[in-house]
């Protein structure tokens, strides 16, 4: 009875587990399925503006932006970090970690890094990274006011000289089960741009202003589909996870279930020994004289 007993604690106990991990799936379903729709609207958006400095920037006219032209001298990089609010989403935030280290192991140059995330706050401590700044307000489904105020952040940063050049380091989302991790750089902004001849366009003020306007517009929006891309793989990783923690605990109950047959099996099975060794006890004793 003590070993059905101690069998029946534990399937309860695989079971509340069960339940946690078939919510946070539908949770982390519930917003991949938002963070995703973000994604692809961003990423039409991001596709007209690209065409847009595409032609202010066509016949490779050479403009004086600050936010276009490279330093004569990087002195200084800073790399962003993208992770998660908080773990249980598989190997995706120590993959991106891990490839930020090997970043940095390649790196001749001083660098700073800039934290986006909640997540591993004593693991990032105890990796020995230069940390300059941690964004810790982040929710699930990204926004462009969250978007705005890391990508003023690193403005100022590249704008006062503090750094020559900003990476961002984030998982790229593939698919539900494939996230790759990658580096993008921000600033100065590298845009694909056309060496063709200008189209014919009439621009006002001038191409220059418009070109600045762009150039912020342009900031703006890769931060923020970086952002979105980065919440999606993470919710994809999620659910991916806990998809795979339930079936291991329905594989667990099973086993548990099938041990517990067999320990009540093996009880019912004593029982009757132990009646039918008394029963004979019995009759033996009432056929002596």
């Amino acid at each position: 009875m003590a070993n059905t007993r101690a069998i029946r604690t534990r399937i309860k106990s695989v079971q509340n587990t069960q339940q946690i991990t078939k919510t946070m799936k539908m949770v982390a379903a519930a917003n991949l399925r938002r963070t995703q729709s973000g994604m692809a609207a961003m990423r039409l958006f991001a596709e007209k503006s690209q065409e847009l400095l595409d032609t202010l920037l066509a016949g490779g006219k050479d403009y004086d932006n600050p936010l276009l032209k490279p330093r004569e001298t990087v002195n200084r990089v800073c790399y962003v970090l993208f992770v998660g609010n908080r773990g249980l989403c598989g190997m995706y935030n120590h993959t991106a970690l891990r490839y930020l280290q090997q970043q940095l192991a390649q790196e001749t140059r001083p660098c700073s890094v800039v934290v986006f995330g909640r997540w591993g706050r004593d693991v990032i401590a105890q990796s020995g990274l230069n940390v300059a700044h941690t964004f810790t307000e982040v929710s699930d489904t990204p926004t462009m006011d969250q978007a705005l105020a890391l990508a003023e952040y690193l403005k100022r940063m590249y704008l006062s000289g503090e750094v020559d050049e900003i990476q961002l380091v984030y998982q790229q989302f593939r698919s539900v089960l494939q996230q790759t991790p990658v580096t993008m750089q921000l600033l100065p902004a590298a845009p694909e741009a056309k060496n063709e001849p200008a189209h014919d366009y009439l621009f006002e003020p001038d191409q220059a202003a418009i070109l600045e306007n762009v150039m912020e517009l342009y900031v703006n929006n890769t931060v923020l589909s970086v952002m979105l891309e980065a919440k999606t793989g993470e919710h994809a990783a999620r659910m991916t996870a806990m998809s795979t923690a339930t079936d291991s605990t329905a594989e667990l109950i099973d086993t548990l279930q099938l041990h517990l047959n067999r320990a009540r099996q093996a009880a019912i099975t004593t029982e009757i020994s132990e009646i039918v060794g008394g029963a004979n006890a019995l009759k033996k004793s009432r056929q002596q004289p």
